[in-house]
């Protein structure tokens, strides 16, 4: 679970389908990406930061710390 990137999402005041159209993917799409499921490919990853205003390298810093 990213949990990060859901609090970003609801101090944003967006629902996950909200962010999805924002970025230009699906909702189901996007809800795999925030629990974690998936894991975004970099272009994906910068529209989603894009929306939320945060670096899309976080994304890549929570592998590192896991692996």
């Amino acid at each position: 679970m990213r949990q990060w990137l859901k609090e970003l999402r609801e101090q944003s005041g967006l629902s996950q389908c909200g962010v999805a159209e924002k970025s230009g993917i699906s909702q189901n799409y996007y809800s795999t990406i925030e629990t974690g499921e998936r894991n975004p490919a970099v272009e994906t990853a910068k529209k989603i930061a894009e929306a939320l205003h945060f670096d899309w390298t976080r994304f890549y810093e929570d592998e590192k710390k896991v692996g």
